[in-house]
């Protein structure tokens, strides 16, 4: 579903529409220039912390922008104790970095973006409860004043939002607030009471 919203796949059937106008009239580049996505699995690259937060940025970023990024990400305490700070090199696919800390650069570079729409798809649950809180806080940070779509299995990451759509074999089945789905007895009230979250 994340996937159809920056067209790595095309619907084939119905519409999405952004501010009223369907997603494939946008020019693709110009689409994806609008979102900023966090997945489960981080994508970095071989090369320093600075030029993987600033991945993908279509114009020069300065030291004090990546900085103020990782600061927001809940970032910069750990890169300052990096051997070289931001200038250290990471491994392929950040590969000396722990979990936490690869996602906190992904979710730095979705900030230095400054994306209107973000997409989180299951950002946090491949991680260990210390840096799940590091990230969820960060993750706070960054939805402020934007559209974000999110995609958890975790209460703590959808209970705040404006809405909650209940997905159950590629169908929506409950939709509502976090209060209007407790009320409804439903689906999402077991999962609540069961703590599946």
């Amino acid at each position: 579903l994340a996937d159809l919203l920056p067209r790595f796949y095309d619907v084939t059937e119905g519409e999405i529409l952004l501010d009223g106008v369907n997603i494939q009239q946008y020019r693709l580049s110009d689409l994806r220039n609008l979102m900023g996505i966090v997945t489960q699995e981080p994508v970095l690259f071989n090369d320093t912390v600075f030029n993987n937060i600033a991945f993908g940025m279509h114009r020069p970023v300065t030291q004090e922008e990546v900085e103020e990024a990782a600061k927001i990400a809940n970032a910069h305490q750990f890169i300052t104790q990096l051997e070289n700070g931001y200038h250290t090199p990471i491994g392929d696919r950040g590969c000396k970095l722990s979990g936490g800390e690869r996602q906190r650069l992904t979710i730095a570079r979705a900030v230095l973006k400054n994306p209107p729409i973000l997409i989180l798809d299951e950002a946090t649950s491949s991680l260990d409860s210390a840096s799940e809180k590091l990230v969820q806080d960060a993750l706070f940070r960054l939805m402020q004043n934007r559209t974000s779509v999110v995609i958890a299995h975790r209460l703590s990451t959808i209970q705040h939002a404006d809405e909650i759509l209940v997905l159950q074999k590629g169908q929506v089945i409950e939709r509502g607030t976090h209060t209007q789905l407790l009320g409804k007895q439903g689906v999402y009230k077991q999962l609540v009471d069961l703590k599946a979250f």
